[in-house]
């Protein structure tokens, strides 16, 4: 007897089964800690390369694997040791253990549950194991930092205690289909007694069984309470946006769209809208999806414009964002992304930008120039005018001070100064102006306070007219009516004159009639020419201050030129010019105003005189009559300096002058040419071959005329 309890104390063999269970748990560990080992090898080079300090993590998976090889080894043994005691006892059924035997078992069984109390404290999810009637038998350190009270005050009593819901009716009308499925998960409302926060858990219910029947429950339940809420702000977001919000597959199908899209497509209600075929939005039919994105595509975040078709056929632009969802295998399950409905937003841009045209257009046929200058005195706006006006690009001025300018006139910045300091509220001001090309202009300015949107003084807009025609108009004008004046006192004086030369005509042919001496008769003889000439000028004079008799009639041209130079021989003979004139009686009349005409012949003697002077002290004029096709030609070439070719073109334009100023008002020559056009005649005029210039007056002779309507 004693042999066979010695027998049975021996420690037993284990089993070949054993043995080969112990050595595959050897190998998985140590496989555990290589693999281990080896990620932290090759992670360790690449993530040193990291800009953070990344360094320690193969590290600490290198520890965390031993430290869970150490645990999982001393687990293995205690169940080993347990699994001997059972078998022990299994070998001596009917035998009494002894108290060594049964104190091993009992500490062994105490490590156990202990190992395994740790083991569900260390979860941060609620586990708890509950009996049938609602008792708890097991809480996890969770539980109890939930209820807010201790472990011992938790375990053996009811589920009721501590939560007001689920309330137990409900849980028992589901509590037969559980008993028969023994699982169930799904999301469970819970509000506790000592918090009236509800709370919302994910939970796995799980049977405990035992000899086959279900004797309790034990339970899993995550705490999903933040993510609940998150979704639930998420949803209220989502329906009370402004924006259009929506969810479509890759292929463009509308998986999902908030209130304000539905209202923006003008669709009376969800189900409507996600029902459509992916092409019922766009605007052409036959295109690609809208929303829709290309195979390739990588999901990021697109922002366009796209124009989408409403439930009434009429066109909207909107702003679309969206980016692309992914799957836990990388994969893209679907878009979401914002509408923004801008169709009104691009009208009135529209309407804006056809409202700057529209001002645009305006300045530029405005026929002033527009300045538009700031309180720092800078061009912050010229309108394109000043190309006209003045030879330069508006990009020339705009941003430039008014004094960076060489030329500008002190009137125009006094003028801006004035308005910009609020002394006047409106003035205006003439200045010169120097053209691009050097010339210079006469412009007038006015100058008014700019204001902006809050009625502050915000700069100065001025208005520039160029009134450089209007000026020498207006100078021809007081020459015009002083040379009125001058020929009306003309007119009146050589009526005075005319009685006293004829008295002396008279006498000193009286006086040659009688008994006189040769030398007197001589001085009697040269009297009475000198008084004749002297009555010729001054019948001369009283002709071309006469007043034009209205319409025209037959003219002898030599006559009228021999007129002309009597009118103007003191100036020439002054000047030491000599006039080369050959009358030709064979010349044929013409038909005009003897007045005009002799304007325009004083006018190109005019010229030829003041050109030879500028040369020489002394000159020719070389005056010639013609004929030529049914016309009559005069020509007046001096010896002067000629005309250039490259001002030859602009000669006859109004206002253009080559003389100093004070000179000439630029207008002679377009007069003369102006007269001629009315006579049916012209002007022209070259250079000459031995130099000089060749003006030729070309008239149509009066037979010509005559015989014209014929």
């Amino acid at each position: 007897m004693a042999e066979d309890e010695k027998q049975t104390e021996r420690p037993r063999t284990p089993s070949h089964l054993e043995r080969e269970e112990n050595r595959l748990w050897h190998y998985a560990l140590w496989l555990l800690v290589l693999l281990a080992a080896g990620m932290a090898a090759l992670s360790w080079q690449a993530l040193e390369k990291l800009p953070y300090r990344l360094g320690a993590v193969p590290v600490g998976l290198l520890v965390l694997s031993v430290l869970f090889a150490v645990y999982a080894y001393g687990r293995r043994r205690e169940v080993s040791e347990l699994k001997v005691l059972l078998h022990g006892l299994q070998d001596r059924v009917g035998v009494a253990p002894s108290e060594e035997q049964l104190d091993q078992l009992s500490q062994v069984i105490m490590r156990s549950q202990r190992s395994f109390k740790e083991l569900i404290d260390s979860f941060d999810d609620v586990a708890f194991a509950v009996s049938l009637d609602g008792t708890l038998r097991t809480v996890n350190r969770r539980v109890v930092e939930l209820l807010g009270i201790s472990y011992i005050d938790v375990v053996g009593h009811k589920l009721d205690e501590f939560v007001d819901e689920p309330v137990r009716s409900h849980v028992e009308s589901g509590l037969a289909r559980f008993l028969e499925k023994r699982r169930w998960a799904g999301m469970v409302r819970v509000r506790l007694k000592n918090n009236p926060r509800v709370l919302y858990f994910d939970c796995v219910l799980n049977a405990i069984l035992k000899s086959d029947e279900v004797v309790g429950v034990s339970a899993l339940a995550r705490d999903v309470t933040e993510e609940r809420e998150k979704e639930r702000r998420f949803t209220e977001l989502f329906e009370t946006l402004q924006e259009g919000v929506y969810f479509s597959t890759p292929e463009g199908k509308l998986l999902d769209a908030n209130p304000a899209l539905v209202q923006m497509l003008g669709y009376e209600s969800k189900d409507d809208l996600l029902r459509l075929d992916p092409t019922a939005l766009n605007l052409e039919p036959g295109q690609s999806p809208v929303l829709g994105r290309s195979a390739d595509d990588q999901g990021g975040v697109r922002t366009r414009e796209i124009t989408l078709r409403r439930r009434d056929g009429k066109s909207a632009i909107f702003q679309d964002t969206s980016r692309a969802v992914w799957d836990s295998a990388g994969k893209i399950i679907r878009y979401q992304g914002t509408l923004v409905d801008v169709t009104e937003r691009r009208e009135m841009e529209k309407a804006i930008r056809r409202q700057e045209e529209f001002q645009r257009y305006l300045l530029e046929s405005f026929p002033d120039l527009i300045l538009v200058i700031d309180l720092d005195e800078r061009y912050s706006f010229v309108s394109s005018r000043i190309r006209d006006l003045l030879g330069y690009k508006p990009e020339d001025l705009t941003g430039r001070k008014l004094e960076a300018g060489q030329d500008q006139s002190p009137e125009f910045l006094a003028l801006c100064r004035e308005v910009s300091s609020g002394r006047k509220m409106f003035s205006f001001c003439e200045y010169g102006a120097r053209h691009r090309d050097g010339s210079w202009r006469t412009m007038r300015a006015t100058a008014s306070p700019l204001f902006d949107a809050e009625s502050k003084l915000n700069g100065v807009i001025v208005s520039v007219r160029d009134i450089t025609v209007e000026k020498k108009l207006e100078q021809q004008i007081i020459q015009s009516e002083r040379l009125a004046a001058m020929g009306q006192m003309i007119g009146g004086f050589a009526h005075e004159l005319n009685n006293p030369l004829t008295s002396i005509l008279g006498v000193a042919e009286l006086l040659q009639e009688g008994e006189v001496t040769e030398p007197v008769r001589k001085h009697l003889v040269m009297l009475q020419q000198q008084s004749r000439r002297a009555a010729e000028i001054v019948q001369n004079l009283m002709y071309f201050s006469r007043p034009p008799s209205p319409g025209k009639g037959p003219i002898n041209l030599g006559e009228l030129v021999q007129r002309t130079l009597h009118l103007h021989a003191y100036s020439l003979r002054r000047n030491n010019i000599t006039v080369d004139f050959l009358p030709d009686n064979a010349i044929p009349p013409v038909n005009g105003d003897p007045h005009q005409l002799m304007q325009v012949f004083l006018n190109l003697i005019l010229n030829a005189e003041q050109a030879i002077r500028e040369v020489r002290d002394r000159g020719t004029l070389r005056i010639r009559l013609g004929r030529a096709d049914n016309a009559v030609t005069a020509t007046f070439q001096d010896d002067g300096p000629g005309i250039s070719p490259d001002i030859l073109p602009n000669i006859f334009d109004p206002f253009y002058t080559t003389k100093r100023p004070g000179r000439g008002t630029g207008l002679g020559l377009s007069i003369c040419k102006a007269i001629l056009r009315e006579h049916g005649g012209n002007v022209e005029a070259s250079s000459g071959a031995g130099g000089g210039a060749v003006f030729t007056v070309t008239l149509p002779s009066a037979r010509a005329e005559a015989a014209g309507p014929g």
